[in-house]
């Protein structure tokens, strides 16, 4: 039995890339809320080392929503029109990460995540726009 793919052929690579950058960074707040001693690596490179508590909170919620966003680039979740506009909020605010990444202090933030920001904000765009019309959920 052969399993139809969530998305059409055309649209699995940027969904794939989507997905797996976010997962990607997802799996990096994860690590941070954990107590990783990644804290140069975010939140403008101010705190070396294991980040202070509320920072590690900030990051857990993050972890949270890029793990929801991954589903829903994957075509889980809600209906079209739903879908479209998380789709496209998570562009404009992948867009305003590439900003806030190429702002900031740390060297290490904006050689890593400003590219990623800057992939995700235009992949996830595109996302958003090739969803299906008409209420259909996918």
């Amino acid at each position: 039995m052969t399993r139809r793919p969530l998305q059409p052929p055309a649209r699995q690579r940027p969904a794939a890339l989507a997905a797996g950058l976010l997962a990607i960074v997802g799996a990096f707040q994860a690590a941070l809320a954990l107590g990783a001693p990644w804290g140069e690596a975010a939140y403008g490179g101010a705190h070396r080392g294991v980040l202070p508590p509320r920072y590690r909170a900030a990051s857990a919620v993050a972890s949270a929503v890029y793990g929801a966003l991954t589903l829903i680039t994957l075509g889980r979740g809600p209906g079209a029109t739903a879908r479209r506009r998380i789709l496209s909020g998570g562009s404009a605010l992948m867009l305003l990460g590439t900003v806030m990444n190429l702002a900031s202090r740390s060297r290490l933030e904006r050689t890593i995540w400003t590219p990623v920001a800057g992939t995700l904000a235009l992949t996830l765009l595109r996302l958003a726009r090739g969803v299906p019309t008409g209420g259909r959920r996918g």
